[in-house]
């Protein structure tokens, strides 16, 4: 995974068919094989060259067609020298018309040329390693790619352009301050030279927590906008599931009819929600079926319930709660759900058994447990219910001061980090502790930010965070 002297290529747009497509071309043979490629003799570096692409011919096409080198199609080819390139080796970007059959052409006869195809991540891999790059940076390129909404982007960005890497930086040398004092004080025991005072050891590590603390407390607003949510939509047949669903997002995507059971399986769509990427999610009417088919997308819909952040519970408002409206009220009391009471368009139905008024039929203040009413039809309470979503999501949370850090990974390595210093400052505060002890748990900690950064890291933690990138990246 980890060799750097070949040379390596891929398609760097998206499948399918578009205006223009790239091939990217890196490694130590790339201006050669770049020139086996493209009709110019040379490329002048950081400056767009027109030229054209020529397919080289076996000899037996040769002889047949009586033809050599025929050009493949019209492009612009960009030559990056080392080590001023994204992946700091020597790179060339052949940029050519978005047909599927030519950039693989072109990618065929790189690679017969003697270039490799790239794996997923490569190229930016080899930028990680020729240091142009450190891990956080890199993985926050994936991020960017994969951002689905505005805030996901600006957050991926702040960590690409060194935001969080600066903030790790910073606490990272005041550790290394602190140890030298320490190492200092261990390296002339008999003179009895103390470069640190217990007190002041403490105090300081105290500052260097308090700055992680202020890292991690935007640690949960952090996933939720780069992973996103999970909304599911739950309630019985013909409530108005499909109805609401398609009108938060903002598309016939889900059926519609008169008819119980129309969704037969789970529908999916991914919405904007204050910033939030939301999974939204319509299920299958709640109701006991024989039909094998529908008692399938029934017990699919369970399960989806099951790993929801938010449930959106949609009673029918025109008609009396049921047995199974009760029964689904029961069963989701526990989770975090919002009462949707759908078809305000309608007169009023929606009572108990005994004709009161039922307990969720008042429209109160949006909040844990309350009820929000709607009509998908026509339109009514659509952003009232949006505001509750947010609310349900990220509370009394801004999402416009974008948090530092948004990565799982990074999260968990600053928590060992602060178990470690809270190790060490109770190590300092004890009468009569040795040094050592202090400064194994500060190495500890300061292994934990190398980690974060990449400067020690294994080969198997970056495969796996590689490995999920896109060929061409």
């Amino acid at each position: 995974m980890f060799a750097t002297d070949d040379t390596i290529v891929a398609i760097a747009t998206p499948p399918g068919r578009g205006a223009l497509g790239v091939v990217r071309l890196s490694g130590s043979r790339t201006t050669e094989i770049a020139g086996t490629l493209l009709a110019c003799a040379t490329l002048e570096p950081r400056h767009a060259t027109f030229t054209r692409v020529v397919r080289r011919p076996d000899s037996a096409e040769r002889s047949n067609t009586g033809e050599a080198d025929p050009a493949l199609d019209e492009v612009v080819a960009t030559y990056f020298p080392a080590p001023h390139s994204y992946t700091g080796d020597d790179l060339v970007e052949i940029t050519a018309h978005g047909s599927p059959v030519i950039l693989q052409t072109i990618v065929r006869s790189a690679i017969a040329s003697g270039a490799r195809l790239a794996e997923p991540g490569e190229f930016t891999l080899r930028a990680f390693l020729n240091g142009r790059r450190d891990l956080v940076q890199s993985e926050a390129v994936a991020d960017l790619i994969d951002a689905a909404t505005p805030l996901q982007a600006r957050v991926a960005f702040d960590q690409l352009d060194g935001t969080l890497t600066e903030r790790i930086e910073a606490i990272d040398a005041q550790l290394f301050d602190l140890i030298a004092r320490l190492e200092a004080s261990l390296d002339f025991p008999d003179e009895g030279f103390h470069f640190v005072e217990p007190s002041r050891a403490a105090g300081d590590v105290g500052e260097v927590i308090a700055a992680i603390d202020a890292l991690l407390a935007g640690a949960r607003k952090g996933r939720l906008i780069r992973e996103g949510v999970c909304v599911v939509i739950a309630g019985r047949p013909n409530a108005g599931k499909s109805s609401l669903f398609n009108k938060l997002a903002g598309a016939d995507r889900a059926i519609v009819t008169a008819i119980p059971g129309t969704t037969r399986d789970l529908v999916t769509e991914t919405i904007d929600v204050a910033g939030l990427a939301v999974t939204l999610v319509d299920t299958a009417g709640w109701r006991e079926t024989n039909d094998v088919v529908e008692s399938e997308g029934v017990s699919r819909g369970e399960r989806a319930r099951a790993v929801a952040d938010l449930i959106l519970l949609v009673l029918d408002r025109s008609e009396p709660l049921t047995a199974d409206d009760r029964r689904l009220l029961d069963q989701t009391a526990s989770m975090s759900r919002i009462v949707v009471l759908n078809k305000a368009d309608l007169k009023v139905g929606l009572h108990d058994d005994d004709g009161a008024p039922a307990s969720v039929g008042a429209d109160l203040q949006v909040g844990a447990g309350d009820a929000i009413v709607v009509s998908a039809r026509c339109d009514q309470g659509i952003d009232r219910l949006r505001d509750a979503i947010a609310f349900a999501l990220i509370g009394d949370e801004s999402l416009r001061d974008e948090p530092s850090i948004s990565n799982e990974r990074h999260i968990t390595l600053l928590e060992n980090c602060r178990a470690s210093l809270c190790a060490a400052r109770a190590a300092a505060v004890q009468e009569n502790a040795p040094e050592e002890f202090l400064l194994a748990d500060l190495q500890a900690a300061r292994a934990d930010l190398d980690e974060i950064v990449g400067r020690r890291t294994s080969e198997d933690v970056l495969k796996h965070i590689f490995e999920r990138f896109c060929i061409g990246k």
